[in-house]
């Protein structure tokens, strides 16, 4: 039971970090990020199993969080009011070729990380982006504006 308790309070604080993190982030992992996020799984591993290396652990653990993610998902899917919390919403970056610096600042996106990916989706110039939206998977769609 120890193992489930600890594998639960891992769960959601992974949870909690990762909604903090922000979605722009998660979606673009440098090596870095990727060495970092292993040591993470190494000492969330050792927190949560304490070196309990038996099989009987290794099902309690993996059990406890499997549950907790199909849980999750199916309060995400029952409960409608729980999407925003759960997965977050698309923020509007661009409207009519004018940035909403708000959202870039609260997002922690630059300029010219948007110009950017308006230029890998054929879009010369923010002025030429009727929509651009930070999606809940943090990519950036952009919606050309019409000739």
């Amino acid at each position: 039971m120890d193992l489930a308790l600890r594998a639960t309070v891992v769960f959601f604080f992974v949870f909690l970090v990762t909604r903090f993190v922000g979605k722009r982030e998660l979606s673009s992992l440098e090596p870095f990020d990727v060495i970092l996020l292993v040591v993470i799984g190494d000492l969330v591993q050792q927190g949560v199993t304490q070196s309990d290396y038996s099989v009987t652990g290794v099902v309690i653990v993996v059990s406890t969080i499997s549950l907790l993610t199909v849980g999750l998902s199916f309060a995400n899917f029952r409960f409608p009011f729980l999407k925003g919390p759960l997965e977050g919403e698309p923020v509007v970056l661009v409207e009519d070729g004018r940035v909403i610096e708000r959202n870039l600042r609260r997002e922690r996106i630059k300029v010219e990380e948007l110009e950017s990916e308006g230029r890998q989706q054929q879009v010369e110039s923010i002025a030429g982006m009727r929509w651009a939206v930070l999606e809940t998977n943090g990519k950036i769609s952009i919606i050309p504006a019409s000739n």
